[in-house]
C-alpha cells in the first residue's frame, strides 16, 4: 500500500487480525492483541494512507502543520496533586475528571455528522489522492468508531471508564458529570465567523477539523498524567492494567492527530474559493482560525476548567479531618505556568 493514494472505506476502517480482543471492564473493546502486544483498531488501510499522503506532501515541499509542545496547558491538578488527594482519600474530583474525559470521548462520534461540502466549489486545486478527499470516505467514520464505539464493541469512552473503575475500584460517579458538561457545552455561545467570503459550510468544517486537532494534541498531556496517576501501586487497585489502558487509548489517538493535520496541511497549500469569487490563501484561512483556537484553549478554556476544578476540590476536603493540612500540602506541589502573551508576544504556530 506504500505508494497508494486511494483508498476505499473498506479498507480505512479495517482491522488486523487479533490473537485476542481487548475486554476493558467486561466490555469487548475494539483493538487486541497480536504477540502479546496491542494493536490499534482500523489500522490496515489507513496508517498506510496516512503516511502514503504524508509522503505526498513532503515530496511538494508542502510542511505539516506542527502545534508547539510549549502550548499545551499543564493539567490541573498534576499527577502528583491527585497522588496526593488520592492518598487522602479524597477521590471525587478525580472521579470526575475521568468521568468527563469519558464523555468527551463519546461526543467524538459526533465527527461523523460534520457536513463536509462540495469541495470542487471551494477549493481550486485538484483533491483526488489526498487526505481531504477521504474525510468523508472513512477518515471521518473511523475517527467516531474509535472515540465511541461501534455496534457491540467498546471504543475510548468503555476504555477510560475501566481505566478509572480498575485503578479506582469503581468508584461512585458524581450524578450531575453530564448535565454540567452539557451546561458548558451550551453556554458557548456559535462560533464567530473570519471569512464569512467562504461558504459557510466549508469555513466550519475547516474550524471543526482545526478545534478536533488541538484538543488531540493537548491530550498528550492528559494522556502521561492518567498514566501518572493511575499507575502509581500506592493509590491504584489496578496500577498496571489501568495505566495500559490509557497507553492503549494514546496509541490509537495518533492517526487522529496525523490525518487532521495532513488534511489541514493539504488545505493551507491550496487556494480557497470565495461564494462572491474571491480567492484566499488556504496558509491565511488555516493559520488564522488555528490561532482563534489556540488561543481560546491556552487562555480561557484552561482558566475556567481550573476554577471549576479547584471549587469541587475545596468542596471534597471539607469534611476531612485534616483540610487544612492537606491543602496546603496540595498548594506546595503546585507547578506554575503562564499562558502565552497573544496580545503582546504571540507564538508562532504556523509552518516555515
Amino acid at each position: 500500500m506504500a505508494d497508494r493514494l486511494e483508498y476505499s472505506q473498506e479498507e480505512l476502517l479495517s482491522s488486523v487480525a487479533y490473537d485476542e480482543p481487548l475486554i476493558a471492564n467486561r466490555v469487548r473493546c475494539h483493538g487486541g492483541f497480536v504477540g502479546g502486544r496491542y494493536q490499534s483498531p482500523r489500522s490496515v488501510g489507513r496508517g498506510p494512507a496516512i503516511a502514503a499522503w504524508q509522503a505526498q506532501l513532503r515530496a511538494r515541499g508542502v510542511p505539516l502543520i506542527e502545534i508547539p509542545a510549549t502550548l499545551v496547558p499543564p493539567h490541573y491538578p498534576n499527577a502528583a496533586q491527585a497522588v496526593l488527594l488520592l492518598r487522602e482519600g479524597v477521590q471525587a474530583p478525580l472521579v470526575r475528571t475521568l468521568t468527563t474525559i469519558a464523555i468527551i470521548e463519546g461526543f467524538g462520534a459526533m465527527i461523523r455528522d460534520q457536513r463536509v461540502p462540495d469541495l470542487s466549489r471551494c477549493v481550486r486545486e485538484p483533491l483526488a489522492g489526498t487526505a481531504t478527499a477521504h474525510l468523508i470516505g472513512g477518515l471521518f467514520e473511523a475517527h467516531a468508531r474509535d472515540e465511541a464505539g461501534h455496534r457491540s464493541e467498546g471504543g475510548h469512552k468503555q476504555m477510560w471508564e475501566a481505566a478509572r473503575d480498575l485503578a479506582l475500584d469503581n468508584p461512585p460517579v458524581p450524578p450531575d458529570v453530564l448535565m454540567r458538561l452539557m451546561g458548558g457545552r451550551r453556554s458557548g455561545g456559535g462560533r464567530q465567523r473570519l471569512f464569512p467570503e467562504l461558504a459557510e459550510a466549508f469555513e466550519e468544517l475547516l474550524a471543526v477539523m482545526v478545534n478536533v486537532l488541538v484538543i488531540e494534541v493537548f491530550a498528550a498531556d492528559t494522556f502521561g498524567w492518567a498514566e501518572t496517576v493511575l499507575g502509581d501501586a500506592e493509590v491504584s487497585r489496578a496500577p498496571r492494567e489501568a495505566a495500559a489502558m490509557v497507553g492503549y487509548i494514546r496509541s490509537d489517538e495518533t492517526p487522529h492527530v496525523e490525518y487532521l493535520r495532513t488534511s489541514l496541511s493539504e488545505l493551507r497549500a491550496c487556494t480557497l474559493l470565495g461564494d462572491n469569487g474571491s480567492e484566499w490563501r488556504g496558509a491565511e484561512v488555516v493559520d488564522r482560525l488555528l490561532t482563534r483556537t489556540l488561543r481560546v484553549l491556552t487562555t480561557e478554556r484552561p482558566r475556567l476548567q481550573r476554577e471549576e476544578t479547584h471549587d469541587d476540590i475545596a468542596a471534597a476536603l471539607a469534611d476531612h479531618r485534616d483540610a487544612a493540612g492537606v491543602q496546603r500540602r496540595f498548594d506546595a506541589l503546585e507547578q506554575r505556568s503562564s499562558a502565552p502573551d497573544w496580545e503582546h508576544d504571540p507564538p508562532r504556530v504556523s509552518p516555515a
